[in-house]
Protein backbone atom coordinates (compact mmCIF):
# COMPACT_ATOMS: atom_id res chain seq x y z
CA UNK A 1 0.00 0.00 0.00
CA UNK A 2 1.04 3.31 -0.88
CA UNK A 3 1.56 6.27 1.91
CA UNK A 4 2.48 10.09 1.29
CA UNK A 5 5.16 11.39 2.59
CA UNK A 6 5.97 15.08 3.01
CA UNK A 7 8.41 17.21 0.92
CA UNK A 8 9.91 17.54 4.49
CA UNK A 9 10.46 13.82 4.91
CA UNK A 10 11.62 12.72 2.32
CA UNK A 11 14.17 15.80 1.80
CA UNK A 12 15.23 14.64 5.08
CA UNK A 13 15.77 10.86 3.96
CA UNK A 14 16.71 11.76 0.58
CA UNK A 15 20.43 12.14 -1.25
CA UNK A 16 20.14 14.17 -3.90
CA UNK A 17 23.30 14.12 -6.05
CA UNK A 18 23.72 15.75 -9.07
CA UNK A 19 22.75 13.79 -12.85
CA UNK A 20 24.78 11.10 -13.69
CA UNK A 21 27.18 11.00 -16.76
CA UNK A 22 26.21 9.84 -19.54
CA UNK A 23 27.41 6.76 -21.29
CA UNK A 24 28.85 6.87 -24.60
CA UNK A 25 27.52 4.76 -26.92
CA UNK A 26 29.26 2.48 -29.66
CA UNK A 27 26.45 1.77 -32.05
CA UNK A 28 28.94 0.09 -35.14
CA UNK A 29 30.89 -2.57 -35.46
CA UNK A 30 33.83 -0.82 -36.85
CA UNK A 31 33.47 -2.13 -40.54
CA UNK A 32 33.13 -0.38 -43.68
CA UNK A 33 29.91 0.86 -44.87
CA UNK A 34 31.30 -0.41 -48.26
CA UNK A 35 30.88 -4.28 -46.66
CA UNK A 36 27.56 -3.84 -45.43
CA UNK A 37 26.31 -2.56 -48.80
CA UNK A 38 28.10 -5.72 -50.32
CA UNK A 39 26.32 -7.55 -47.73
CA UNK A 40 22.90 -5.97 -48.70
CA UNK A 41 23.40 -6.34 -52.56
CA UNK A 42 24.13 -10.17 -52.11
CA UNK A 43 20.81 -10.76 -49.94
CA UNK A 44 19.20 -8.53 -52.99
CA UNK A 45 20.76 -10.32 -55.58
CA UNK A 46 19.35 -13.81 -54.46
CA UNK A 47 15.92 -12.48 -53.98
CA UNK A 48 16.41 -10.70 -57.79
CA UNK A 49 17.72 -14.42 -58.48
CA UNK A 50 15.00 -15.99 -57.07
CA UNK A 51 12.22 -13.93 -58.79
CA UNK A 52 13.82 -14.01 -62.10
CA UNK A 53 14.36 -17.78 -61.82
CA UNK A 54 10.66 -18.45 -61.22
CA UNK A 55 8.36 -15.75 -62.92
CA UNK A 56 5.81 -16.56 -61.17
CA UNK A 57 3.17 -13.95 -59.76
CA UNK A 58 2.17 -15.94 -56.86
CA UNK A 59 5.61 -15.58 -55.69
CA UNK A 60 5.65 -11.57 -55.91
CA UNK A 61 4.15 -10.26 -52.35
CA UNK A 62 6.53 -12.70 -50.64
CA UNK A 63 10.03 -11.54 -52.77
CA UNK A 64 8.68 -8.10 -51.85
CA UNK A 65 8.32 -8.90 -48.39
CA UNK A 66 11.90 -10.54 -48.12
CA UNK A 67 13.14 -7.68 -50.13
CA UNK A 68 11.76 -5.00 -47.83
CA UNK A 69 12.62 -6.87 -44.44
CA UNK A 70 16.54 -7.02 -46.11
CA UNK A 71 16.04 -3.39 -46.40
CA UNK A 72 14.36 -3.14 -43.45
CA UNK A 73 16.81 -4.74 -41.51
CA UNK A 74 19.75 -3.04 -42.70
CA UNK A 75 18.75 0.29 -42.93
CA UNK A 76 17.33 0.21 -39.15
CA UNK A 77 20.90 -0.76 -38.33
CA UNK A 78 21.87 2.14 -40.27
CA UNK A 79 19.67 4.67 -38.70
CA UNK A 80 20.41 3.48 -34.73
CA UNK A 81 24.27 3.45 -35.88
CA UNK A 82 24.24 7.18 -35.78
CA UNK A 83 21.78 7.95 -33.47
CA UNK A 84 22.60 10.30 -30.49
CA UNK A 85 23.82 10.10 -27.59
CA UNK A 86 26.68 10.78 -27.91
CA UNK A 87 27.79 8.70 -30.26
CA UNK A 88 31.45 9.61 -30.89
CA UNK A 89 32.69 6.35 -32.95
CA UNK A 90 32.51 6.07 -37.02
CA UNK A 91 33.43 3.15 -39.34
CA UNK A 92 36.78 2.37 -40.38
CA UNK A 93 37.53 4.16 -43.89
CA UNK A 94 38.71 1.44 -46.16
CA UNK A 95 42.27 2.48 -45.79
CA UNK A 96 42.02 2.03 -42.30
CA UNK A 97 40.55 -1.05 -42.58
CA UNK A 98 42.70 -2.86 -45.23
CA UNK A 99 46.00 -1.29 -43.15
CA UNK A 100 44.80 -1.76 -39.38
CA UNK A 101 42.46 -4.84 -40.09
CA UNK A 102 39.90 -5.01 -36.88
CA UNK A 103 39.78 -6.26 -33.15
CA UNK A 104 37.66 -8.58 -32.52
CA UNK A 105 36.86 -10.92 -29.05
CA UNK A 106 38.73 -14.02 -30.49
CA UNK A 107 41.62 -11.86 -31.77
CA UNK A 108 42.70 -9.20 -34.42
CA UNK A 109 41.91 -9.85 -37.86
CA UNK A 110 43.24 -8.80 -40.89
CA UNK A 111 40.69 -6.91 -43.54
CA UNK A 112 40.62 -10.30 -46.07
CA UNK A 113 39.53 -12.02 -42.75
CA UNK A 114 37.18 -9.57 -41.56
CA UNK A 115 35.54 -9.69 -45.11
CA UNK A 116 35.66 -13.30 -45.09
CA UNK A 117 34.03 -13.63 -41.86
CA UNK A 118 31.35 -11.29 -42.75
CA UNK A 119 30.56 -11.84 -46.47
CA UNK A 120 30.56 -15.75 -45.82
CA UNK A 121 26.80 -16.39 -45.62
CA UNK A 122 25.55 -14.16 -48.33
CA UNK A 123 28.25 -15.06 -50.68
CA UNK A 124 27.15 -18.95 -49.89
CA UNK A 125 23.46 -18.10 -50.29
CA UNK A 126 24.24 -16.65 -53.44
CA UNK A 127 26.32 -19.59 -54.82
CA UNK A 128 23.33 -21.50 -53.64
CA UNK A 129 20.45 -19.68 -55.22
CA UNK A 130 23.26 -20.31 -58.62
CA UNK A 131 22.98 -23.57 -57.96
CA UNK A 132 19.30 -23.84 -57.54
CA UNK A 133 19.18 -21.66 -60.90
CA UNK A 134 21.30 -24.45 -62.58
CA UNK A 135 19.16 -27.59 -61.74
CA UNK A 136 16.05 -26.01 -62.69
CA UNK A 137 17.80 -25.52 -66.12
CA UNK A 138 19.02 -28.87 -66.53
CA UNK A 139 15.73 -30.48 -65.38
Amino acid sequence: MAERISKDELSRIATVTSAPARTKVDRNFGLPTGIYAATVGLYMGFIALMTVLFLNPGLVVPLVIIGGFVLLVFGLAGIWAGMNPENETSPLSWGQFSTRGIQTLSGHLTSGEAMAQVLILPVLIVVWGIAIAVIVAVT
